[in-house]
């Protein structure tokens, strides 16, 4: 990498909305935009939230819909096997995997993966 080069990161976060076919075509967005990363987000639901806790209000209105915390983040969460597409997905269309890890269990399945950020 040459030194002082602007990296641009396209983040995904959980725009993906739990779709893998989403998520590689936000991919392949970000790489014809130029960018040089895309980034995710890596949580287990249960390790963010009590079961019990409520969407907050803009959660309600922007979804239509009244559900626990729990299970709207359960619907956007990636497993180990979908990290593991995205960032073979991402090697084949030579873009950078990037990923946010909200807890420990997530950081954990991210360095058992052996992606190189660089």
């Amino acid at each position: 990498m040459k030194k002082n080069k602007t990296l641009i990161i396209a983040e995904v976060g959980v725009n993906h909305n739990g779709n893998i076919d989403t998520a590689k075509k936000l991919i392949i967005v970000a790489k014809k935009a130029g960018c040089d990363f895309v980034k995710f987000q890596s949580y287990k639901s249960e390790n963010l939230v009590q079961s019990k806790t409520s969407m907050i209000g803009y959660q309600k209105k922007n979804l239509k819909r009244n559900l626990k915390q729990i299970d709207m983040l359960k619907k956007y969460q990636l497993s180990a096997e979908d990290h593991s597409l995205l960032i073979e997905f991402c090697r084949k269309k030579k873009i950078k995997f990037l990923s946010s890890p909200f807890d420990t269990e997530s950081l954990k399945l991210l360095k058992s993966l052996a992606y190189s950020f660089f």
